[in-house]
């Protein structure tokens, strides 16, 4: 490697060429981004105790050469992104300036001819920038002052714009902007392809501007080190076709996350958002002879993107699964991809039939709704779908997994009929998240003539004004502020209408009989209030219980059997025999009360913690041990199967026993004396309990 600091300018006008690798990210800088380099710009322009500004380093690598002494092209690895920027700022100079050299180098003539063109060479040599494919084609277009192609790039011609509006603003006095532009300096870095590790360098040297995403550091793992040939073939046959599929603001925006979806499905573990490239390479080099199965695998990656696509985008084609996946989309649960991509996987390669993934997608929708309405808590459900592709089978595929979601714990568990329906007649579904979806569903649910629901409003029938009219006070009697405030924004009083202004906070009688009102609605939420005499208490729940029977229906839950569940549940294996009777410790009447109370506490944290005594500790299970007790003399000892910087200990009580052989699970160990300990160690016990659940996943 050798690196030299040079003005930009002089770096730009004696190189003959860059060319972005196809595995590099395309062109990716923000509005935001080239605000900050044209103030930086001004700012050196106007202080003339400035003499230079550093803008960062550009890598590039050119065989057997050093510096750009030569004229072939330099494969840029690093500094795509201030290049392109630069350039556009450079051509909308340029054509602000027109002939007239405002300084020294500064005419559109020499901007052009000296940074942006070979005005000797022909066709792509005659270029000083080549971008990638997405991007290529806008940039050459703009510098040849040409009209862009049908599908430009976005990013280069909103910052293009940008900077085309800011040289106009300052258009009297562009003599700053020109100085500044010949301040700036770079760091000039040539590698040589024998010596130097490309990959390596180009994972540390983002050290300024927008930063990598995950998906830039997998394209560029995975196409980097193979040959030019290979790179160009990969890319056509497999990562183009991904990048057009995303389109370019989802690819910026989606790949991040269906890459972390991707090696959930492969591993069976979530990694962090932020640890998707590692968890990557990981998965990789797993593998025996990448070299080989790099084709192979790019290929299952562009299969699982269709996939995804097809159910996060918007990409499906068959109609039915289409509305299916976009009804989950409004529920806004990418932890269900994993699960889902593996459905699809199966479907598209045959062994899933559509009408069993149709009924999946619609189960995990009622799922995620049914626990949403009945607020139960959503953090254990990225473990649930991470995990849920192992317990199914795969010869009785719809019926496993029905059973699954039928033996989910109850923290997990699917909310069967009698829990959802009372609980969304009470539920506030006003102010719901999203309640135009449960609406939507409600009013389209076997309708082959959908609503546009999006054209209504939605509507109180009893009114939210709180000063109720003399009328309606008399409808609802003494009571009618409690009732009032009870079902105001509940499911029997909600409704869809296009006459929202019309009804205003009129009684409920001229609702119901005005034109287009209640009696005259072709909406199915509607279906029965023309019938209705009195809007009170009872008519409010009336409608509630009709609505919440239609409920369930639209969102079903599974249904099996009782013999066919008895065959998926885990058959009990042969208890050791070990009781409380064989812990001694645990009935002295020293430690008998301390023990009781944690004990008691330790269940009640949830029905699913159950406990077991074995032949040297009692262990407390959720999915698995999340702590033990070593019954002592005098004291429990505790151990917290979590790993040691995790645990939030104030008091300092716990010890780290990583790699210290012991009896218990996990990496925390804390003593248990006195009932007085009792509630901080519980606080203790609950942060191992809640990790296991998922309440901190990353």
């Amino acid at each position: 490697m050798k690196a030299t600091e040079t003005k930009l300018l002089a770096f730009l006008q004696k190189s003959p060429q860059f060319i972005i690798p196809i595995y590099q990210r395309t062109y990716s800088w923000t509005m935001k981004e080239c605000l900050q380099l044209w103030e930086d710009i001004l700012r050196a322009g106007r202080n003339i105790n400035i003499s230079a500004h550093f803008i960062g380093s550009v890598v590039y690598i050119e065989q057997g050469l050093y510096q750009v002494s030569s004229q072939s092209p330099l494969l840029v690895i690093d500094g795509q992104q201030r290049l392109t920027t630069l350039s556009l700022l450079l051509e909308a100079l340029a054509r602000q300036l027109g002939d007239t050299e405002l300084i020294a180098g500064f005419s559109a003539r020499k901007l052009r001819n000296y940074y942006l063109l070979n005005h000797l060479e022909d066709g792509d040599r005659g270029f000083k920038l080549l971008l990638t494919q997405t991007d290529k084609d806008t940039l050459l277009a703009l510098v040849q002052q040409k009209n862009l192609p049908e599908n430009y790039s976005l990013r280069v011609k909103e910052n293009f714009d940008f900077f085309e509006k800011q040289v106009k603003a300052h258009q009297d006095n562009l003599i700053p902007l020109c100085q500044g532009l010949a301040k700036l300096v770079i760091v000039d870095v040539a590698l040589n392809r024998d010596q130097d590790n490309p990959q390596l360098i180009f994972e540390s040297m983002n050290s300024t501007g927008k930063e990598l995403s995950q998906a830039d550091l997998i394209r560029n793992f995975i196409l980097m080190g193979l040959e030019p040939e290979h790179q160009a073939r990969l890319y056509q046959d497999h990562w183009r076709p991904m990048e057009v599929a995303f389109g370019q603001e989802a690819y910026s925006s989606y790949f991040d996350s269906f890459m972390r979806h991707y090696l959930t499905v492969k591993t069976g573990e979530i990694p962090n958002i932020r640890d998707v490239y590692e968890a990557f390479k990981n998965h990789v080099r797993a593998k025996d002879d990448i070299a080989i199965k790099v084709d192979t695998l790019v290929a299952d990656i562009h299969a699982y993107a269709r996939y995804f696509c097809a159910m996060a985008l918007g990409k499906e084609p068959d109609k039915k699964l289409a509305e299916a996946f976009q009804d989950l989309r409004e529920l806004k649960v990418d932890v269900a991809y994993p699960f889902l991509l593996e459905l699809y996987h199966d479907y598209q390669t045959g062994l899933l039939p559509w009408e069993q993934l149709l009924e999946a997608v619609r189960l995990t929708e009622a799922y995620v709704f049914r626990r949403a309405v009945c607020a139960i808590p959503t953090n254990s459900m990225n473990k649930t779908f991470a995990t849920f592709g192992r317990a199914l089978k795969k010869d009785r595929y719809l019926e496993s997994i029905q059973a699954q979601y039928l033996r989910l714990p109850s923290y997990r568990r699917f909310p069967q009929d009698e829990e959802f329906k009372r609980e969304i007649k009470t539920r506030d579904l006003y102010k719901f998240p999203r309640r135009s979806y449960w609406l939507r569903r409600m009013e389209n649910h076997n309708r082959k003539e959908r609503v546009p629901v999006d054209e209504y409003t939605i509507e109180h029938i009893l009114p939210q004004n709180e000063n109720l009219s003399p009328a309606w006070q008399e409808a609802l009697g003494p009571d009618w502020q409690r009732i009032q405030q009870t079902w105001l924004h509940t499911l029997g009083n909600l409704t869809l209408t296009g006459y929202n202004v019309e009804y205003s906070d009129r009684p409920f009688p001229e609702k119901r009989d005005m034109s287009g009102g209640f009696g005259q609605s072709p909406l199915r939420m509607n279906e029965g209030l023309g019938q209705v005499n009195m809007w009170d208490e009872s008519a409010i729940q009336n409608r509630a219980e009709r609505l919440a029977n239609l409920a369930v229906t639209v969102w079903q839950a599974p249904s099996l059997a009782p013999d066919v569940l008895d065959a998926y549940r885990s058959k009990p294996q042969r208890p050791e025999g070990y009781t409380i009777q064989d812990h001694p410790y645990l009935l002295t009447p020293a430690m008998a009360d301390l023990f009781e109370s944690f004990r008691t506490q330790v269940l009640a944290l949830d029905p699913c913690v159950t406990e077991e005594f074995l032949k040297l500790y009692v262990a407390y299970k959720a999915e698995t041990n999340f702590v033990d007790l070593v019954p002592q003399a005098k004291r429990f000892r505790l151990s917290l199967n979590m790993r040691f910087p995790e645990i939030y200990d104030p008091k300092g009580l716990c010890r780290d026993v990583t790699n210290l052989g012991r009896w218990g699970n996990g990496d925390v160990e804390v003593g248990l004396e006195t009932i007085e300990e009792l509630p901080y160690i519980m606080g203790l016990i609950r942060q191992a309990f809640e990790q296991q659940m998922g309440n901190n996943d990353g």
